[in-house]
């Protein structure tokens, strides 16, 4: 027994109409629905949202609810903020370069690109400071793939006792650090 895919995933927005706006105009994402009541269907409790649906691509689904009866939506203090993000692939590097200078052009600050090795990222913020990557593969990810599920168990358990970045992997982001042959 296993897991499919995610069937959504859903975020807290301030305004569900701009949201929707935003991502459709940057992200050329598809409205795929919207749900409203005014109290909620697990708890029953009263409490007005708008739930609204974007379509992410191969049956992927971005939520957001508004809740306008709650207090003003926050992030976690103690969590800094290229932490908590959600990544969407795009098919290569023309595309995400391509994605960079749409998103520049409708005035949206673009960090990156930053070479990650298996992947090639940008990063910004939706009108809502959720932090959105795009990353399109590397030519070489299969192999660098390879090369981390050997590692990746001896990685974590070292992790668990030290709680020190394990060196396994630093040929990641050698290029990035400007350590690449180091």
């Amino acid at each position: 027994m296993k897991v499919e895919h995610i069937h959504h995933v859903a975020y807290r927005c301030k305004d569900a109409k701009e949201t929707v706006e935003w991502y459709v105009k940057n992200l050329n994402m598809d409205f795929v629905l919207a749900i409203a009541e005014d109290e909620v269907p697990s708890t029953k409790q009263p409490d007005p949202y708008m739930h609204v649906f974007l379509d992410a691509g191969q049956e992927n689904v971005l939520a957001f609810f508004e809740l306008p009866t709650q207090p003003e939506m926050g992030r976690d203090p103690n969590t800094p903020e290229w932490v908590q993000h959600i990544a969407f692939k795009v098919k290569d590097r023309e595309t995400l370069l391509a994605f960079r200078e749409q998103l520049e052009g409708n005035g949206v600050d673009v960090l990156g690109v930053t070479d990650h090795s298996l992947f090639h990222s940008i990063y910004f913020f939706d009108p809502n400071g959720h932090r959105v990557e795009l990353a399109c593969p590397d030519a070489e990810e299969e192999a660098k793939l390879k090369r981390l599920d050997a590692v990746k168990w001896e990685m974590l358990e070292e992790w668990s006792r030290t709680k020190k970045a394990p060196r396994h992997a630093d040929w990641m982001h050698a290029k990035e650090f400007g350590k690449e042959g180091a």
